[in-house]
């Protein structure tokens, strides 16, 4: 047997041992030997699942070993992007593929370009795959728009785990910053009228 197999079946070691016991104990005590063994052994069967938090560690553990170049960041406490002009868009679904950076210079450095997680956040990030794996729906992340792109201000963790499950889109409230050149048309178009 392969050390990788003696692994995952390690967690059905003690179903294994308690089903033959309480067959051979035999009457109520064995019935109920049995009985709690085949419990656990489905309890082992549902950790294996994708998206409980066998899944969800197998999943940190994949984004985690493929850290790659750190994610664009955006100052917005400086620059034009403190200055300009601001449009609140409210809440919309947002492409994962648009999403290129954060304004959080310390989030900048923790994630990567693919919003693989750090180290640090491995339990809150499988909590969080585990509740999105389930269909449980997540709180809208919060982000800056430039033209076509968005960088998060708030919601690291949870534009991670919608990468790692796959996801096409996640809600966001979504400010608009227009930049200074953006603002000049805007002027233009609106003197013109």
């Amino acid at each position: 047997m392969s050390a990788s197999t003696a692994l995952r079946l390690r967690p059905f070691a003690m179903p294994a041992v308690l089903a033959p016991a309480g067959l051979v104990l035999g009457g109520v005590p064995g019935f109920l030997l049995a009985f709690v063994a085949a419990l656990l052994a489905i309890d082992r069967l549902l950790d294996l699942a994708d998206g409980r938090p066998a899944g969800a560690e197998a999943a940190f553990g994949r984004a985690r070993r493929r850290r790659a170049a750190p994610l664009a960041y955006l100052a917005d406490d400086r620059g034009w992007a403190a200055t300009c002009a601001r449009r609140r868009l409210g809440v919309q679904a947002v492409a994962i593929a648009t999403i290129v950076g954060t304004s959080d210079p310390h989030k900048a450095e923790l994630f990567d370009r693919s919003f693989r997680p750090p180290d640090w956040s491995r339990g809150r990030w499988t909590s969080m795959y585990a509740a999105a794996a389930r269909g449980l729906s997540l709180p809208p992340i919060s982000v800056y728009r430039v033209g076509t792109e968005h960088f998060v201000r708030d919601g690291h963790h949870r534009v991670s785990v919608a990468r790692a499950l796959g996801a096409d889109a996640v809600d966001a409230v979504v400010v608009e910053l227009v930049q200074p050149s953006e603002r000049i048309v805007s002027v233009a178009h609106s003197t013109a009228s």
